[in-house]
């Protein structure tokens, strides 16, 4: 699809291109294309960065099947001297031979990564001629293991002057296709009328993203450490202009700072359970300092935003330093499942300590390791917990997969859940459900 908007006086037209795409099937962990008609919404000139200044051409891909007809498009758009804004929903991958970052594509299958995807240094090589500041990429992926191993470790280049804003998240769970939130928020704030700057504009969306229940553990680009919201577990990584891993400081045009930890937002994200009307920032703990009593201490004061910011916080830096799957991303991932609890939001605890299981599970635990057998113990008490209907049936199914393979030793556990689980569906069919087995 081919957008134009006229403005007979500028000599630089912009340029915007929205490439949404996932594989189809089994394989998709993000509905990338539900975002494009909320993006072919907002006017041309404003997704290009002209803003009535210039004309303005909007390029639509949606859901493309070969990387070289992407490509082609990329760099047409590329070879425009005028402002470039590319917007990208979609899904990270690695091949399995080289190793490679790619952004997947309509027909992306694992054994076929290196000819049915995008590699990633195709764009970037397409960007990294352009003129310094004149390119802007906007993101709202996803990346499995191994590409989240890469993308967290500061594999993710586009060369020196070039703008990234947006999230990268890690994949969500089984059977869970995520949403590209981010785009859709910024989408929403145009489409209201609102044209705040760019950094502002991302703040924006990250706090409403966080307050959507958005996955955690994001990375955010292009966002102040000092906004992030609380209940955004998220790496903050500024400022806007990067190209470079975490750590390198080059100068304010092409430097990728170190992730700052997570701060509060001064105003209220409007989260399930908000705990204060304006929380206060979450800071951790000096250097060496056990960082427990005092998330504790929140949490046990109303403050759960705080603790959970803080929690998260401790993740990301067990995460950065030990890695996905570690032990100690493990322990931080259960303390917020915890600290849910106590929020007394048991939907998301529930959530949490599935999560919690599957990563046992994948780290070669056994069915009867007490460790995986309480993780699900927990997930399962919390869902019993929840009071409302259709949230418990969203979570149930996973719920269900898991207790087939952690029974537990609770006997007829398996059958309690499901019984729970049919007269759920029985209350929202009308019908009178049984009275529960005593």
């Amino acid at each position: 699809m081919l957008i134009t908007g006229e403005n007979r006086e500028s000599p630089a037209p912009g340029t915007a291109l929205l490439l949404a795409a996932a594989p189809a099937g089994k394989g998709r962990l993000i509905d990338a294309a539900s975002v494009l008609p909320a993006l072919a919404a907002v006017p041309a000139d404003v997704l290009a960065g002209t803003a009535g200044a210039a004309a303005a051409t909007v390029i639509e891909l949606a859901d493309p099947l070969d990387p070289q007809t992407v490509l082609t498009r990329i760099r047409a758009a590329a070879a425009s001297p005028g402002p470039l804004h590319l917007y990208l929903a979609g899904q990270l991958h690695v091949d399995r031979k080289q190793r490679q970052l790619h952004l997947a594509l309509a027909r992306t299958a694992p054994a076929t990564m290196r000819y049915t995807a995008l590699p990633w240094h195709w764009l970037a090589g397409e960007l990294k001629t352009r003129r310094p500041g004149t390119t802007t990429v906007v993101l709202d992926l996803v990346a499995d293991a191994e590409a989240w191993q890469q993308v967290t470790g500061g594999r993710l280049l586009l060369g020196d002057g070039t703008r990234m804003y947006g999230r990268i998240a890690p994949a969500p769970g089984r059977r869970t296709v995520a949403a590209p939130v981010h785009l859709k928020a910024v989408a929403a704030i145009w489409r209201s009328g609102a044209r705040p700057p760019l950094p502002d504009l991302h703040e924006q969306a990250a706090a409403q993203t966080a307050s959507q229940d958005a996955p955690d553990g994001a990375l955010l680009f292009g966002i102040a450490p000092t906004d992030v919201p609380s209940n955004a577990p998220a790496h903050a990584v500024g400022p806007p202009l990067v190209g470079h891993p975490a750590g390198h400081t080059a100068g304010p045009v092409h430097g990728h700072a170190t992730v700052p930890r997570p701060r509060v937002a001064p105003a209220p994200t409007g989260g399930p359970h908000p705990a204060e009307a304006h929380p206060r920032p979450a800071s951790l703990p000096a250097a060496g300092a056990d960082p427990h009593p005092a998330i504790l201490a929140a949490a046990r004061a109303g403050r759960h935003d705080e603790a959970a910011a803080a929690a998260a916080a401790c993740e990301n830096e067990a995460l950065r330093a030990h890695g996905p799957g570690s032990v100690q991303v493990l322990h931080w991932l259960e303390v917020r499942a915890d600290l849910a609890r106590l929020a007394q939001d048991p939907a998301r605890s529930c959530e949490l300590w599935m999560t919690a299981a599957d990563v046992r599970l994948g780290r070669q635990q056994t069915a009867d390791d007490p460790d995986v057998e309480a993780a699900v113990d927990r997930a399962h008490h919390q869902w019993e917990q929840v009071g409302d209907a259709a949230r418990a049936r969203q979570l149930a199914p996973a719920l269900v997969a898991l207790r087939r393979r952690v029974p537990g030793r609770q006997r007829g556990a398996l059958q309690l859940l499901q019984r729970r689980l049919e007269q759920l569906h029985d209350r929202r069919a009308g019908t009178t459900p049984s009275a529960p087995a005593r």
